[in-house]
């Protein structure tokens, strides 16, 4: 679904390579059936979510994240970005319908959490009965980490020990508050988003009938969504209270999804790649535990030959050095574990080292995430505050300044086309809104901007977006970016939802 919902104008090719890199993430499939959890439950959950924010579906969207939060307590590390994009989006529709798809939301929510907890309330349990699942979802009293894992506070604790500095009790504020820092920029991101680009803005001309089949489509920032979930959640990952290793799946989901539409040579690839065996390698001392090391080297083996990465050809970027680099360090720790049995005086020698390779990565990768939420919020025009034209026209959306997509931000056949999308998205736009070649201005309507794409329908019936995850649009047979295409937003009817529709405009 997943693929027919965010890449249903790929080549049937690249949308069956997406889905068996989601399938055999290694990741998952080594703690799922062999540790034996059910953290892709809760997982698919959030990805169906996903799949009904892309498609208009708010209401089903809310009630299946809830669903996924009740399952399992894991799913908190996606709540701020998720909340503050439903929140953006009704700042985006305007202070009429966005108050009620608020109430709604609010609503669903609450009803779907009351069913959830019903066993625990009463007449069927005492009220007391509700700090049950309270205590499981905030374990406070376990201790700030768990085992060795590969976390700011574990990494640090080798050289300061917080636990003696500091009592349980601050280190949960302080763990709080540095979490809080680390997810704010994907909240702040999605909020201005949904406020720069709201249709009730001053001197706007949209039809109230337009507004109306807005809520039931996605909003022009969708595209930040997957870059937020990674943000808010690994900043859990790496400084929340309480982390245990395995819950370096919540990160990973987001990041896989966005590897599965990026090319083979791209920065979002190399690092999408690098992280998941990096993730892997991490859980190493919990797969050892379990006796999956044949299991562990298998499925790292068969993913990666599934989506085509061999970190050991010759280098071509600093990312590919840097990787090189830290799978030695990998594979040597390994060997040194085989060969020599851990000194008496330092028994955790190895986990500990783990640690120390692991959580540097983990890091580059939440400032990642944030550098691409900034740069896609960019492209798309959130940073830019809408503002009336003279003529009082409707305000011109998604006119962010010229971006060039260059090495910094994706290599030549980069993923995201996004930076040189928001500029030809910007003359579209105002194609749109323009009725004369004159450039006088005329009101602005869902039906025209879908005139202007002359497209015909996707076959997929989705949300067709070459940069829904900042991916361009890159033919799945030979991984070539064509630049050609560009993007501009128009309602389809009969589908109820925004479309990105490629149009030959470069």
């Amino acid at each position: 679904m997943f693929t027919r919902v965010w890449q249903g104008s790929r080549s049937t090719r690249t949308q069956h390579v997406a889905l068996l890199a989601l399938l055999l993430q290694p990741a998952l499939l080594l703690i799922d059936f062999g540790h034996f959890q059910y953290n892709s439950i809760m997982l698919g959950f959030t990805l169906l979510a996903m799949n009904f924010f892309a498609s208009g579906h708010d209401l089903f969207g809310a009630i299946c994240f809830t669903l996924s939060l009740g399952f399992k307590q894991m799913a908190l590390y996606y709540a701020p970005a998720i909340g503050s994009y439903l929140l953006a989006k009704c700042l985006y529709l305007g202070p009429d319908q966005g108050l009620k798809l608020f109430i709604r939301l609010g609503v669903v929510t609450a009803a779907t959490f009351t069913l959830l907890f019903l066993p625990f309330l009463p007449p069927f349990a005492p009220l007391s009965g509700i700090l049950q699942p309270i205590n499981r979802i905030f374990p406070f009293a376990r201790g700030l980490f768990e085992d060795k894992v590969a976390n700011f506070w574990c990494a640090s604790n080798v050289a300061f020990k917080w636990n003696t500095w500091f009592s349980r009790g601050a280190l949960v504020k302080l763990s709080t508050a540095l979490t809080a820092v680390g997810f704010l920029p994907s909240v702040v991101g999605l909020l201005y988003s949904g406020y720069t680009h709201r249709l009730t803005a001053p001197g706007s001309r949209v039809k109230p009938a337009d507004l109306q089949k807005a809520v039931s489509a996605p909003p022009p920032f969708l595209s930040l969504l997957p870059y937020a979930l990674m943000c808010s959640s690994m900043s859990f990952f790496l400084f929340s209270f309480q982390v245990h290793e395995k819950t370096i799946l919540v990160p990973l989901l987001p990041l896989t999804l966005l590897l599965s539409g990026s090319a083979g040579d791209s920065e979002t690839f190399e690092l999408a790649a690098l992280v998941n065996n990096v993730a892997v390698f991490s859980m190493w001392p919990l797969l050892k535990r379990d006796g999956l090391g044949t299991q562990y080297i298998a499925m790292l083996l068969i993913w990666n030959r599934v989506i085509g990465y061999n970190p050991f050809t010759q280098p071509r970027s600093y990312l590919r050095s840097l990787a090189l680099a830290i799978y030695i360090a990998c594979i040597s720790l390994h060997i040194l574990e085989l060969i020599l049995p851990p000194p008496a005086p330092l028994p955790d020698i190895y986990p500990v080292l783990n640690v120390l390779i692991s959580t540097p990565v983990f890091g580059l990768t939440w400032l990642w995430s944030i550098k691409r939420g900034v740069e896609v919020g960019w492209a798309t025009g959130g940073l830019v505050r809408a503002s009336p034209s003279p003529s009082g026209a409707t305000p011109i959306h998604g006119g962010a300044p010229v971006l060039k997509a260059s090495a910094s931000m994706e290599s030549t056949s980069t993923t995201t086309s996004v930076a040189s999308a928001g500029v030809t998205q910007k003359k579209l736009w105002r194609n749109t809104v323009s009725g004369e070649t004159t450039g006088r201005l005329r009101a602005w309507s869902w039906a025209e901007a879908q005139k202007m794409s002359n497209l015909p329908p996707s076959g997929g019936g989705g949300f067709a977006s070459s940069s829904a995850l900042g991916g361009g649009d890159v033919e799945g047979e030979t991984g070539r970016v064509d630049q050609r295409r560009s993007v501009t937003v128009g309602y389809r009817e009969g589908a109820g939802i925004l479309r990105t529709a490629s149009t030959d405009a470069v």
